[in-house]
């Protein structure tokens, strides 16, 4: 049996490289697809990772927003209308609770607590009063790898502030 000479050549009859047989070309496109697919889950792997980041960024910045509005709130005095009962007042420490959790944005809030240095905890405190509002609340994360940096797959946020009460009226206290 004869050696069967498999070297293409090109029309003028110039003999081609190797690398342009069909049979090299076709492994090449394989090699190509599979680095495709590995650099497309690190991609996306990092995409995920940077918007969960950001969701971290955003909800923070949502929960001290809403507990410095809650503490200014407070500080005030004021009661907030009481949507179940029209022409009644919510009580003070309802109404720093709803403060809080309309500058959440509709975020489940796993815990608020509200305290005075005169009243303790669940009191809104009197005039000259110094308040102390924190809350808590937890993000469950979208990437299982980022996830497993966190217990559950959740990070929790805690913000506090602290705030003296202005001169209002005693009255208010209620």
């Amino acid at each position: 049996m004869g050696k069967t000479d498999h070297r293409r050549t090109d029309e003028i009859g110039r003999t081609l490289p190797l690398t342009f047989r069909a049979s090299g070309f076709g492994s090449m496109r394989g090699q190509t697809m599979v680095e495709f697919a590995l650099v497309l889950v690190i991609f996306l792997f990092l995409i995920f990772a940077v918007i969960d980041f950001g969701r971290l960024f955003f909800v923070q910045m949502e929960v001290q927003h809403a507990v410095h509005e809650a503490g200014r709130f407070a500080s005030t005095g004021n009661h907030l209308p009481n949507p179940n009962n029209p022409g009644q007042n919510l009580s003070r420490a309802n109404s720093i609770i709803a403060t809080a959790e309309q500058g959440v944005g509709g975020m489940d809030i796993s815990g608020i607590q509200i305290s005075t240095l005169g009243g303790g905890t669940g009191s809104a405190g009197g005039p000259g009063d110094t308040v102390t509002i924190s809350l808590t609340t937890n993000l469950t994360l979208m990437t299982p790898m980022v996830s497993r940096l966190f217990p559950n797959g959740q990070y929790t946020f805690t913000s506090s502030t602290t705030f003296k009460n202005e001169p209002f009226s005693p009255n208010n206290t209620k």
